[in-house]
């Protein structure tokens, strides 16, 4: 993996994620991928698994917002911190993400394992992003 093609990656990552398009995401993964949420839940183990996944967060998330940093690429491994931000559905909870992603990419630059790392901040009061908001970090994205 060089950065070029990682940044390519997580581009096309955040274009999946901010369209709300599951089997644009989940194209983004080798068939026999593996994608850790976080590290206290087992990995999401192959293609269909991951297109299911991004079913649920494209029906639950919307005003999806995201953005990237790389901070290390080695020829096995990408590392990057990422945010976003969206707004539950179901609830017009307002969500700020912030977390670091490790991808192994395969030959073919489809994502081969995925392990991500993130704390959540949500804004109970609706419309108003103000500190004087109830906060919650760290859970489920979805």
């Amino acid at each position: 993996m060089d950065h070029e093609t990682f940044q390519s990656w997580l581009e096309a990552y955040g274009r999946a994620w901010t369209t709300r398009d599951p089997k644009a995401a989940a194209n983004l993964f080798a068939e026999g991928a593996t994608y850790q949420e976080t590290p206290f839940v087992a990995p999401l183990r192959g293609r269909q698994a991951i297109l299911e996944y991004w079913f649920h967060v494209s029906q639950s998330q919307e005003e999806i917002s995201f953005g990237f940093e790389v901070l290390a690429v080695t020829q096995e491994t990408g590392i990057a911190r990422w945010w976003a931000s969206l707004v539950r559905v179901a609830s017009k909870v307002r969500v700020k993400l912030d977390g670091i992603f490790v991808i192994s990419l395969d030959a073919e630059n489809r994502c081969a394992t995925l392990r991500e790392w993130w704390h959540r901040q949500e804004d109970r009061t609706g419309e108003s992003g103000a500190a004087s908001g109830r906060l919650a970090e760290a859970g489920s994205a979805a």
